[in-house]
């Protein structure tokens, strides 16, 4: 913080705007990170002289205040440490989310639906901005879709929702009220800033423009806004037509295209590509992360952590973050993932 601090003295600093709001913006972060662990080190002492004193008086009607106390300070010690857990390079970054239907047609295209309206009522519960970039709808749900989440730290949460999420129910589409099984695969990217060096040199990628269009082949733009860059030597391709200007479809691909070659670079660097997106695990059974239940019973379990939950409803309302949390701490305490039998789920 010293640095940042030294650097904002700097005549030439505020010369720079972008770089100037980017340095305060981080300033600002460290300071209220540093300032919440003081108000919880100041909270604690404070909890402690009071017990200390009503003990010392043998007076307990202060018992539920203290309860009351030290419940609230103890949840926000739990938050600040989760923040200290996120430490990699992008982790307080923006996201992009790409949810994609499995194997099975409408079923399937529902569910990719549903988990959208998770992550988008998630994101709104953080008070984070999400937006679609790209979606390609169905009878029925979606096929693919990107969404646009912007806020700080949303990459370092996210990430941990990137594999192949299982619902099990009985179907809403089945005359015959059979329970089904469909799957839907997620992935997280961080949206990529000036200070993670990503180049994407023009003969490195061919743009092409076309019209955007709605569910069933509906024209919802009767220009060329649409726009889809290919990365020729990965062959990584993405899309972007949210229904506004060329430029701006263009300048937003771009942007999700770095953070797929990010991802992919990084996965080759440490050669873990099962964490990022080398991943190339099949959209089907024995590939998920983590079972959403609906029949006969309900429960969400994640195979990684073993975390699990009967509130399936509060879950499917945005309700992820003690997933996410417990696969933090996993991670933190150095856990690996193993094969999980959920057979009976």
């Amino acid at each position: 913080m010293a640095e940042m601090e030294a650097e904002t003295g700097d005549p030439d600093f505020w010369t720079n705007s972008v770089k100037s709001e980017k340095v305060m913006s981080e300033l600002k972060a460290v300071r209220n990170r540093l300032e919440t662990w003081t108000e919880i080190k100041q909270d604690m002492d404070a909890i402690v002289e009071i017990y200390e004193a009503t003990l010392a008086d043998g007076d307990s009607s202060l018992e539920n205040d203290i309860r009351s106390l030290l419940e609230k300070t103890v949840k926000r010690f739990n938050e600040a440490v989760l923040f200290e857990l996120m430490t990699d390079e992008a982790d307080n970054t923006g996201a992009y989310l790409t949810i994609h239907a499995g194997s099975g047609g409408t079923e399937a295209c529902d569910w990719a639906n549903m988990l959208l309206r998770m992550y988008v009522r998630w994101a709104e519960r953080k008070k984070y901005v999400p937006e679609i970039v790209d979606i390609l709808e169905s009878e029925g749900g979606i096929k693919s879709v990107t969404l646009q989440i912007t806020g700080s730290y949303v990459y370092g949460h996210l990430k941990v929702e990137s594999g192949v999420h299982r619902l099990v129910r009985i179907s809403p589409f089945d005359a015959n009220a059979r329970r089904h099984t469909s799957f839907a695969s997620v992935l997280a990217l961080p949206i990529i800033d000036d200070e993670i060096e990503v180049t994407v040199r023009p003969e490195d990628i061919r743009i092409d423009t076309y019209r955007s269009g709605g569910a069933g082949g509906q024209k919802v733009n009767k220009t060329d806004s649409a726009v889809r860059i290919t990365h020729l030597s990965t062959g990584i391709v993405v899309t972007c037509q949210n229904e506004r200007s060329q430029h701006k479809n263009r300048e937003v691909a771009m942007s999700v295209l770095k953070s797929r070659l990010y991802e992919r670079y990084r996965a080759e660097k440490d050669q873990e590509n099962q964490k990022y997106h080398g991943d190339k695990k099949e959209i089907a059974w024995g590939s998920q992360i983590r079972s959403y239940v609906f029949q006969p019973y309900t429960m969400v379990k994640d195979h990684r952590t073993k975390f699990s939950t009967g509130n399936i409803q509060a879950v499917m309302d945005g309700n992820i973050d003690p997933f996410i949390d417990a696969y933090l701490h996993f991670k933190w305490k150095g856990g690996t993932v193993t094969a999980d039998d959920d057979t009976e789920i």
